[in-house]
């Protein structure tokens, strides 16, 4: 990788960032297409946001940020404007630094990018019973997307009952003949189970619901981004259901957030280099 005054920047932040794999899939695929640019990643701790989004946006081949774990949500805040999507879901996971006015534009494409990844995996949503898991950043982008496409019914599953209401809420008033309904976690009766929660980012983390109630025709999918299975993924497949990896939300979304970001990434060039 070459590096000089005229490389273009990425950066990606989050707490922990340890985990990240967005710098890996962005960097490869830059070098694959020749572009003089590099993503890396911004370990921002709690309070320090804001001065961090103070101090970037006078940085003036900074193109922008991608965002996640755990700012989706409060970024929104400092920006100075939000795309049609970051504004109807109330998330953002990449921010646009304009070069003349350092102004920051939010955008949000996780939802696109988990609809990508599922459909270039030949599977739909249209007609399906679908559970999602978590009402967060991710989760408001996924359950917008779903929602669009046309299922039989979208449940919604969260650990605060009380945020999980907020989102069927806000999804009602936009989607009036969509059957939409609370969830306590059981999955038996759905066909899709999407995890859009943290949970199996770390070895030691609890199960984002319990697989005992998966029926083995379902199919689970993961948001969260590591190599193999998570433990959910892992006792899907030991209950005989299929199974969808978090690296193909990257993967659906990689080219529309450098594209965003003013950084014409070609699909040709995009590197698949996070297994499963």
């Amino acid at each position: 990788m070459h590096i000089s005054g005229h490389t273009n920047l990425i950066g990606i932040v989050a707490d922990p960032i340890a985990h990240v794999k967005t710098p890996e899939v962005i960097n490869q695929s830059a070098a694959n297409q020749g572009l003089d640019l590099v993503c890396v990643p911004l370990h921002v701790r709690g309070s320090n946001l804001q001065k961090v989004l103070a101090g970037v946006s006078g940085i003036a081949n900074l193109r922008g940020l991608v965002v996640t774990i755990p700012y989706k949500e409060t970024i929104v805040d400092y920006c100075d404007e939000l795309t049609v999507t970051a504004k109807q879901v109330g998330s953002v996971n990449a921010v646009r630094i304009e070069a003349e006015s350092g102004r920051l534009i939010g955008g949000n494409f996780d939802g696109e990018g988990m609809l990508i990844g599922l459909h270039q995996q030949g599977h739909r949503l249209e007609g399906k019973r679908v559970l999602l898991v978590g009402a967060g950043g991710a989760g408001k982008s996924i359950a917008y997307s779903v929602a669009q496409q046309q299922p039989a019914q979208l449940a919604i599953y969260n650990r605060s009952p009380a945020r999980a209401q907020a989102l069927v809420d806000r999804l009602q008033g936009q989607f009036p003949s969509l059957s939409l309904s609370l969830s306590d976690g059981n999955a038996e009766d759905f066909d899709v189970i999407i995890n859009a929660t943290s949970l199996g980012l770390r070895d030691d983390d609890s199960l984002p619901l319990d697989p005992a109630t998966l029926s083995p025709d379902a199919l689970v999918c993961e948001a969260v981004m590591r190599s193999g299975d998570t433990a959910l993924l892992a006792a899907a497949r030991a209950r005989g259901c299929a199974v969808h990896h978090g690296q193909h939300m990257i993967y659906g979304q990689i080219v529309q957030i450098c594209r965003f970001l003013g950084v014409d990434l070609q699909n040709e060039h995009l590197a698949r280099i996070l297994g499963p």
